[in-house]
């Protein structure tokens, strides 16, 4: 039996064509909840993409999963460690060696990882 893990996808897209998309449907598939944050409001199937990451305030997130660049990481910093997950993904071309190191400061788990690979082989 699977544990089912609220993942939080950075970097969500309406786009079918993105990895990030990929990522909420296959999740989804998996019958784990998701919470999406994007550029712009928006829909994934089923799953609401937001803008605003306070949005997610408070809420028992297992994982967040990072579809952004290093560069436009460092605006989530404070709020992806307010959130407290107990894992963080970064997927290729996330890779973020300075963030990865302050969440492990921070007792935060890290994973340099492809989420859909991870599904997909039983590993998530």
């Amino acid at each position: 039996m699977t544990v089912q893990k609220t993942t939080l996808v950075i970097g969500a897209s309406e786009n079918p064509e993105r990895y990030s998309n990929k990522a909420i449907q296959l999740l989804n598939q998996y019958k784990h909840p998701v919470l999406a944050l994007g550029l712009r409001n928006g829909m994934v199937g089923s799953t609401s993409i937001v803008k605003d990451i306070n949005a997610f305030k408070g809420l028992p997130i297992d994982t967040v999963t990072l579809y952004i660049n290093p560069r436009l990481q460092e605006d989530h910093y404070t709020a992806i460690l307010d959130l407290k997950p107990k894992r963080v993904i970064f997927n290729p071309g996330t890779e973020n060696i300075a963030f990865e190191d302050l969440l492990n400061a921070n007792g935060i788990l890290t994973e340099e990882a492809c989420t859909l690979v991870l599904l997909k082989t039983g590993q998530y």
